[in-house]
């Protein structure tokens, strides 16, 4: 890497967003409509409906004290599945909609710049009580999962994808976050890729903290093969594509 390569990737660190943005001529102040906050779906597609989040703190009462004492990076998971509610609470503590209030915004249980929540998640199950084995999305606005697709392989193609490491097709399951960057762009511009990249440190930084409070483990990942794994998602590459990675076992017994 060059010198120059290494100070334009440093710009971009201490880049602000004030500095580079008239928000006099964004798309949201000239008045166009938003791009949707949830990517749009078959109605008549297959979709699971995840258990609620009511009972979220009765079921997973570990403390947070505890939960950001205990956390660290975990690469080796037991054979025990995950069940089907602790799926559901991990989805929730990650991109789970706390309020919508219009079309632009949507708060949800991670902070995001503008509330503007670039992120579909996608999920490869492996190994979930009550689930086929095959690539899901979540629909936080519904809280239920939708079926993309199952196919044979799928565990080797996608520790394929990030670059051998196995253990990433062996978990339980594996969370993808993919951006979608124009619904970021409305609002921010040639700022929004910075915040975009901050965003995903907010949320899997909960999934590693609510893992804690289920006995299991995740591990965040950014070495991947970028086409590969958008090819494996069926995401264009372009308007949509995977920035991050997790994927999440139970912890094995001692």
């Amino acid at each position: 890497m060059s010198n120059d390569e290494i100070k334009a990737n440093r710009f971009f660190l201490k880049d602000t967003i004030r500095k580079h943005v008239d928000f006099r001529y964004t798309d949201q102040s000239r008045g166009i409509p938003p791009p949707p906050p949830q990517k749009r779906h078959d109605p008549d597609a297959l979709t699971i409906e995840l258990p609620g989040v009511s009972s979220f703190s009765d079921d997973f009462p570990l403390g947070l004290v505890r939960a950001i004492a205990d956390r660290q990076s975990v690469r080796a998971y037991g054979a025990e599945p995950l069940g089907i509610e602790e799926l559901s609470f991990l989805l929730w503590a990650t991109q789970g909609l706390r309020e919508s209030y219009h079309s632009a915004a949507a708060l949800r249980t991670v902070p995001s710049a503008g509330a503007r929540h670039a992120f579909e998640t996608y999920l490869y199950v492996r190994g979930v009580g009550g689930l086929d084995e095959g690539i899901y999305r979540y629909l936080p606005f519904e809280h239920r999962l939708l079926l993309e697709f199952a196919e044979r392989g799928l565990a080797g193609r996608v520790s394929g994808a990030c670059f051998g490491q196995r253990f990433v097709g062996a978990a339980a399951v594996t969370f993808f976050w993919a951006a979608i960057p124009a619904r970021m762009e409305w609002r921010y511009g040639l700022a929004a890729h910075k915040v975009i990249a901050i965003d995903a440190g907010h949320v899997c930084q909960n999934l590693y903290l609510a893992c804690e409070a289920i006995n299991a483990g995740t591990c965040a990942i950014a070495a991947y093969d970028q086409e590969s794994l958008d090819a494996l998602l069926r995401l264009d590459g372009e308007d949509e594509f995977v920035v991050y990675l997790a994927p999440v076992g139970k912890k094995r017994v001692r």
